[in-house]
């Protein structure tokens, strides 16, 4: 399909309408194929709060004109209705409160969440050795948590550091932010290997490895697209840390370029050719690329890698509005066949990383 703002914009609304209508979880998961996996109902749809949610609204309010108040609408009205949930606060589910940060001005209750979970953050996550935000999630059922003891995994950047950084920033709060930037850092330290450009899935203090040490597509994007936005953030005196932060991103694009296969589309194991083609990770890799090129961050030369991969991921939109060859939640692996074993279906996350994926394309159009 040719890129060009129409197409963009009548598959982007396509699959944002699809996000808000992905129906019953449980109906998504009956029948799917589970191969060695655990899945989570939360992943397939908008009803729960967890981090597919969180980077669902993520994807919806960004697409927020005076043509469009609709998906606005939604996301404020997805908050109202789940405020008073008592949810068990842990990394994934700190995601949804990414987006809140952006409302706290206007409602003084998101505001009061906003700086509960804040406090909470600071007071009660555990961390690691050098205090590294641990990788704490929710468990299968969603009334408790997996500790992941000694973990640190490279998701929390996107789902946690970088509402640290927003808060930080509504507040005028330096030494939170100096927090925020400081787990950027030390998740770098250990989770980014100089000689490939990429990062690895997670690091475990326990017996000082990254776990099978493998490449995960969507592990990689996540940082891809959350640092450029951590990036954006910076003051202008912040000359150091952005300086070191993009030559980072630049060091990995660089690398992820020559992983890009013929379609347009990454690996769900960057370094294994044969591996299945994963959607979500391409379209985050795909947004980070272009909006870096479009903030002067990264070279120009990029911008056609981003939009080969738009070009690819608008063909994996069904007329629905599906977004297809999305893998579902993944845990730590310990070799590349645990995430090749990932199955692949319909989810909230899917659509979201394409829809930022195609609001950052309209720019680029």
């Amino acid at each position: 399909m040719k890129m060009n703002q129409e197409s963009v914009t009548k598959k982007l609304e396509k699959v944002l309408n699809k996000l808000m209508d992905l129906g019953d979880a449980k109906s998504t998961v009956t029948g799917l194929k589970q191969v060695g996996q655990q899945l989570f109902m939360r992943d397939f749809s908008m009803e729960f709060w967890d981090w597919p949610q969180g980077v669902g609204l993520y994807g919806l309010q960004r697409y927020n004109t005076e043509q469009t108040p609709i998906y606005e609408d939604y996301v404020k009205n997805w908050y109202n209705a789940r405020i008073a949930w008592d949810i068990i606060p842990n990394v994934n589910t700190t995601a949804p409160l990414l987006t809140l940060v952006d409302y706290i001005d206007e409602n003084a209750e998101y505001k009061e969440l906003c700086l509960k979970w804040l406090q909470e953050i600071n007071e009660n996550f555990p961390k690691t050795k050098e205090g590294i935000l641990q990788h704490m999630t929710s468990n299968a059922t969603g009334d408790g948590v997996f500790l992941n003891e000694g973990e640190i995994w490279i998701d929390t950047l996107f789902m946690v550091v970088l509402f640290l950084q927003k808060m930080a920033k509504k507040m005028n709060d330096d030494t939170l932010e100096e927090e925020a930037l400081y787990q950027v850092l030390e998740h770098i330290k250990y989770l980014y290997n100089p000689k490939e450009g990429l990062f690895y899935h997670g690091w475990t203090f326990n017996d000082n490895s990254n776990f099978g040490g493998v490449y995960w597509c969507r592990g990689n994007s996540w940082f891809t697209l959350g640092i450029v936005d951590i990036i954006e953030q910076l003051d202008a005196s912040k000359i150091a840390i952005k300086h070191y932060l993009t030559e980072i991103l630049r060091n990995q694009v660089e690398r992820l370029v020559t992983l890009q296969t013929p379609s347009g589309l990454w690996p769900t194991v960057l370094t294994n050719p044969d591996a299945y083609e994963e959607v979500s990770g391409s379209a985050a890799i795909a947004a980070g690329i272009l909006k870096g090129v479009r903030l002067g961050l990264l070279d120009e030369k990029y911008r056609t890698h981003g939009i080969k991969a738009i070009t690819a991921i608008l063909e994996e939109i069904d007329d629905e509005g599906t977004v297809l060859k999305v893998s579902a939640g993944t845990g730590m692996g310990m070799d590349e066949q645990h995430y090749l074993n990932i199955a692949v279906s319909p989810i909230a996350y899917g659509q979201s990383l394409t829809a930022i994926a195609l609001i950052e394309a309209l720019h680029h159009c």
